[in-house]
């Protein structure tokens, strides 16, 4: 399996499968591969994730598709630990679990069940815990 990307064409966002074979690219969208070459290209290295990159992670929690709220697990005022599982969201027929990016406690719900969400709005705000800062 290749690396999913989000890529505009015309103006259009499609989600991408991009698998890097040696000479060229298989783009698969929708179903549908497509082969790109590109002489001289050669694959991008993958990012390094890491805990200590100094980076500070956001304590808004959204979901980078659009779909539909099917159970909020957490309350305003609750504690939670960075992972644990704070909303279960239907997209493209599938449920996913929306996990918390930061321990904290969650200071704002922006959402209920059975909303349809967009793509990247705020569903809930989780305020860091002062340890984690």
């Amino acid at each position: 399996m290749g690396e999913i990307r989000k890529v505009k064409v015309n103006g259009t966002e499609y989600e991408v499968e991009l698998e890097f074979n040696g000479e060229s690219w298989e783009a698969t969208v929708d179903g549908s591969t497509f082969t790109i070459e590109m002489p001289g290209a050669t694959a991008a290295p993958k990012a390094k994730r890491s805990a200590s990159s100094g980076r500070k992670k956001s304590g808004t929690v959204s979901a980078n598709i659009p779909g539909k709220v099917v159970t909020v697990e957490v309350t305003e005022g609750q504690k939670v630990k960075e992972g644990q599982v704070v909303l279960i969201l239907e997209a493209m027929k599938m449920q996913n679990e929306i996990q918390a990016p930061i321990s904290g406690t969650v200071v704002s719900v922006q959402c209920h069940e059975g909303d349809a969400i967009e793509a990247n709005v705020p569903l809930l705000v989780i305020e860091p815990d002062e340890e984690t800062e």
